[in-house]
């Protein structure tokens, strides 16, 4: 007897269902647009056949610089179903940070908002790819699915390459990251789950879903057949009056946007009616912003995650009798990282020699993960993924290292101490200290520079450059700043400058550790 047959994971599956269940509910709210989840998998369909019809072939990557819209979701769908492999780009990326990502991983097709159309026609023209813009006077976009029959290509692999999601250079220039169908499956259910996902939530996009992308609530909030309540930008004033007239009850977003909204004059008005459920990263909250957002009638749970590992590898699953516990006790545990997720394989944090720290709460090592959601590597870059790679010493597997270094408490759960890499997390964006320095060390008058964090309350930390100028050059903050602006994204570019000889050690490596010490001194 032949036996059963299984289906390949992908997340698409997630529309499919939800539109046979919930054909009539309100699937996306997009600005003055709603769609159900009938239109909402009719326009998916539609797009993989316009993508297919205009010479996409399965395989090949479609590229997408779109804000949180309702395109951008059909894109998580449709790019999937056309076979093909979809490429998120940060719209705050600069046009060559934005063609050299095009040209890396291949891309094929380009699809952009109307307001982002000027640097999508410049990188396209310059890549040599066609581009359909969405949104504006002609819509480009949806001309292109009314002209287009319905497709649906089956996921023949569900390890197969399912979205490249570009680092923020963390060494340089940034990897791709390769998603796999089953990971983000999975990952989707994770993150329905966790977060208590349902038919009748609405979740709030302030979340951007280019990262990690969206942490794969795209999908997720499918799963639930709840509505996506897409939000272009991240405006406070915007989002507090979604919050209390759309009946907001998830959203996802860095402690520097929580902030914001914290401190937003909207705020004075009081506490939401309903409870929120919020998830943050990129780096602790502190009590003080937990206690504000709790007076709002928002729950924050704090998650931890890398583009390596679809988003939130991690979560800080609170235990009920923790409620009972003193409120200063209650913000030292909020502020964990916490444990593996519920599709996670157990987390480890290891020393130099791949041996596990003791559960103390002292002892710090790395954190290494492996399972089904850790990438499948970096894309066309044997060596970054071999860098990555930690090869267990029990039982032989490959596990990712995070680069980030940790504790684990007597529970079992983790607490970030430290980054292993020069890594500065501003607003929730991974900035490259090399890349900046690199930026730097361009201009003639520069002789050579070092670039460390800083902390900051609304940003968490900014970049502080610190320059040793060429002998008899001259130059000031506001020239060097727009040399760099020039070059990378605005949101990298340092905010503060130092000026002066660089401390090394004897073997000439700049010690960033002083550099820290002098800005904070």
């Amino acid at each position: 007897m032949a036996p059963f047959t299984f289906s390949q994971l992908t997340p698409t599956a997630f529309l499919e269902r939800s539109a046979r269940v919930f054909p009539d509910r309100t699937a996306v709210i997009d600005g003055e647009r709603r769609f159900s989840y009938r239109e909402f998998a009719d326009r998916s369909h539609r797009l993989a056949g316009a993508l297919a019809a205009s010479g996409v072939f399965p395989g090949d990557r479609v590229a997408a610089l779109c804000s949180n819209s309702s395109a951008m979701l059909e894109l998580h769908n449709g790019v999937p179903w056309a076979g093909a492999v979809l490429v998120p780009l940060n719209v705050r990326l600069s046009a060559e940070e934005l063609e050299h990502i095009l040209r890396h991983c291949g891309a094929r097709f380009l699809v952009a908002d109307a307001q982002l159309v000027g640097t999508a026609t410049e990188v396209a023209s310059a890549v040599g790819i066609p581009l359909v813009v969405a949104g504006g006077d002609t819509d480009a976009y949806e001309q292109l699915l009314a002209d287009a029959r319905p497709l649906a290509r089956p996921c023949e692999d569900e390890r197969g390459l399912l979205a490249l999601n570009y680092t923020s250079g963390t060494t340089g220039r940034p990897k791709g990251v390769m998603y796999h169908h089953r990971g983000a499956h999975l990952q989707s259910l994770a993150m329905a789950m966790h977060t208590g996902l349902g038919p009748s939530s609405r979740y709030l996009w302030t979340l951007p879903m280019f990262h990690c992308d969206g942490w794969c609530f795209p999908w997720a909030v499918s799963a639930a057949g709840a509505t996506h309540v897409c939000l272009p930008r991240v405006d406070p004033s915007r989002i507090w009056h979604l919050l209390r007239t759309e009946g907001i009850t998830h959203f996802s977003a860095a402690p520097t946007v929580l902030t914001m909204i914290a401190n937003a004059p909207e705020a004075a008005a009081g506490p939401l009616d309903v409870r929120v459920h919020v998830q943050t990263g990129g780096a602790p909250p502190t009590p003080t912003l937990l206690a504000r957002m709790s007076e709002l009638n928002v729950e924050v749970t704090h998650l931890y995650g890398l583009t390596e590992t679809y988003g939130p590898l991690a979560i800080n699953q609170w235990h009920p009798e923790w409620g009972d516990l003193p409120a200063e006790r209650q913000a030292e545990l909020k502020a964990r990282q916490g444990t593996g997720n519920v599709i996670a394989d157990p987390l480890r944090v290891v020393t130099d020699d791949g041996a596990d720290v003791p559960a103390d709460g002292q002892t710090i090592g790395e954190i290494v993960a492996r399972g089904n959601d850790v990438m499948r590597g970096y894309y066309l870059d044997d060596e970054a993924t071999a860098a990555a790679t930690l090869v267990g010493s029990a039982d032989g597997a490959a596990w990712f290292r995070t680069g980030d270094l940790a504790v684990v408490h007597p529970d079992g759960y983790l607490e970030i101490r430290d980054r292993s890499k020069d890594i500065i997390i501003s607003g929730g964006e991974n900035i490259s200290s090399v890349e900046v320095e690199r930026a730097l060390d361009a201009h003639p008058a520069v002789l050579e520079s070092a670039v460390v964090g800083a902390s900051h309350e609304k940003w968490g930390e900014i970049p502080v450059a610190c320059v040793a100028l060429r002998p008899g050059a001259e130059v000031d903050d506001a020239e060097l700043a727009a040399f760099v602006r020039s070059r990378l994204a605005g949101f990298k570019v340092p905010k503060r400058f130092l000026y002066g000889e660089l401390p090394k050690t004897s073997t000439g490596k700049v010690q960033k550790n002083l550099l820290r010490d002098r800005i904070t001194g």
